[in-house]
């Protein structure tokens, strides 16, 4: 039923559409994007949301990236060198960078981002990455030797962490500074203006080192609804999207659409899931969650959300990662099982239905964000297929931030949420006991002594065969707990307009060379 109405509205919605007529786009020196949500704060170290990371990658730089072919390369830092025994990494500054303001980045602001991140009085859910950091000091005013107690896997990659000045911020302040809404970085573009729930604008480095952007600005506009999302792109008002997969379907693939677009489909390297607050007494038992799990059909999910473009989710990483374990079995659909489950758990149907324990229903609220149209669609399904069981549940959707402000506070009993993961399976931040605090990422209060154990392992191994046994079991146990249910690794689908080139998809997907897009210049004479 769900499925015949859901795609009736979609059709009935999308025939206001017409694909006649090329976008008229009014600024070609511009790119514009649109996100669902506004960002929250964009200082690097408190940027742990979607829309704000976006917005904070543009503006400022690590010591490392990942390049197309998801190698480490530098960034802020030009070369480096590593230690034998893996407990020292010397980083080698490139020189005349200059932060947006004018004055040079040097080795003392990769000093200060490090205090800044390990200080107790910093709420960032990043601090663990630096746990392992014995010292981080100066050699010179380009140089920085950073020393470890024990040989540490994500090293280089922690490094990517965005640069903070130090002369704009010491001494002050920093999770209420006024500079989470207007940043100064080293970044290819930098900070013009935020109007809150309306859009936010980026102008480009006229003197970024690794050259010029092409675009004079980057706009991202906030719309929450993914129908006027697509309208604005048919119509000219943003560039590029990510579109729904009835987007997609339904429109993405018809010639008179792909004549002004250009569409790039690929595995996103991260799932949907179901997060439950485990010091809520319905979800504190292990068999309980394995009961919802199993009461959840995550192939009629996917078809019927999705329309196929996702596959199912198995634990913490999604297939695409060198850790999976492709040995681990998923939770399989089965309501009866469920049922058996649940009873051994002590919960018994009342008259009209809904399981009783001790006078209470089981009944609980599933929080989902706006402007996110799959994972409404998800708990619309998940809430009929929990209905057979004998399983209440009420979606209430809010606007990102007041959802955040609820989950960082672990005012919740459930979430339906997505990770969008760090290529290196570190699972240190998500699940392991130590991060808990607001603002962490472990919000669900998950704890294994075992995972716990084999995931500070996993750190100090850097031979990745042997990092790859233990992230095996680490998959495996997590999923036999089941602090989450983890749903589908969803496809991204974005859709760029045909003016822009320059776009080289690859293992990394699209965005790592995106200050190279331009628009060749028989269209800009066009629009001249």
């Amino acid at each position: 039923m769900l499925k015949k109405y859901g795609r009736l509205i979609l059709l009935l919605t999308f025939l206001l559409i017409s694909c006649k007529k090329a976008p008229d786009i009014k600024e070609p020196f511009s790119i514009t994007g649109a996100s669902s949500a506004d960002a929250k704060r964009l200082l690097p170290l408190f940027a742990s949301d979607s829309a704000s990371a976006d917005i904070s990658g543009k503006v400022f730089n690590g010591l490392t990236k990942y390049d197309k072919d998801l190698k480490i390369v530098g960034d802020l830092a030009e070369k480096w060198t590593i230690s034998k025994d893996g407990k020292e990494i010397i980083f080698y500054l490139r020189k005349n960078i200059k932060w947006h303001d004018g004055k040079e980045f040097t080795a003392d602001d990769v000093i200060f981002t490090y205090k800044a991140i390990t200080d107790p009085k910093n709420p960032t859910p990043y601090s663990s990455n630096y746990g392992p950091v014995k010292e981080v000091k100066a050699v010179d005013k380009y140089t920085v030797k950073v020393s470890y107690e024990k040989p540490f896997a994500p090293a280089l990659e922690s490094w990517g962490m965005g640069i903070l000045p130090k002369h704009l911020l010491e001494g002050k302040e920093l999770f209420n500074s006024p500079f989470n809404r207007n940043p100064i970085g080293t970044g290819p573009y930098k900070f013009k203006e935020w109007i809150t729930g309306q859009r936010i604008i980026l102008e480009k480095n006229l003197d970024y080192f690794e050259g010029t952007p092409f675009f004079e600005k980057f706009i991202s506009r906030i719309i929450p609804d993914p129908s006027t999302m697509f309208l604005e792109l048919r119509f000219g008002g943003i560039d590029f999207m990510g579109l729904t997969p009835a987007q997609y379907k339904y429109y993405g693939q018809k010639e008179d659409f792909k004549k002004y677009f250009n569409i790039y489909r690929y595995p996103s390297f991260g799932y949907t899931y179901i997060g439950y607050n485990l010091k809520n007494p319905l979800f504190t038992e292990k068999k309980v969650r394995q009961a919802i799990s199993h009461a959840i059909n995550k192939k009629e999910i996917i078809e019927g959300v999705l329309l196929g473009y996702g596959t199912p989710c198995t634990g913490p990483f999604p297939p695409s990662s060198w850790a999976f374990n492709p040995d681990v079995r998923d939770f399989e659909y089965a309501p009866e099982k469920a049922k058996k489950l649940l009873s051994e758990a002590g919960w018994k149907p009342d008259n009209d239905g809904i399981l009783i324990k001790n006078g209470k229903r089981f009944s609980f609220i599933l929080l989902v964000n706006q402007g996110n149209e799959a994972r409404l669609k998800a708990a619309q399904i998940i809430k009929e297929q929990l209905k057979k069981v004998g399983i209440e549940l009420n979606i209430r959707v809010l606007e990102w931030q007041s959802f955040l402000e609820l989950v960082t506070k672990r005012q919740f009993q459930a979430v339906l949420l997505g990770w969008s993961l760090s290529r290196d399976p570190d699972l240190y931040d998500i699940f392991h006991s130590s991060k808990t605090k607001p603002g962490e990422f472990n919000f669900v209060g998950y704890s294994n002594r075992e995972v716990d154990l084999l995931i500070e392992k996993a750190r100090e191994l850097l031979d990745r065969e042997e990092r790859k046994k233990l992230y095996k079991r680490v998959h495996a146990l997590i999923t036999e707990d089941q602090p989450y249910t983890f749903l589908y690794v969803p496809d991204a689908i974005i859709a760029v307009n045909k003016r822009i080139k320059g776009i080289e998809p690859t293992v990394a997907g699209i965005w790592h060379n995106y200050i190279y897009w331009y628009v060749p210049k028989n269209v800009m004479d066009w629009y001249n």
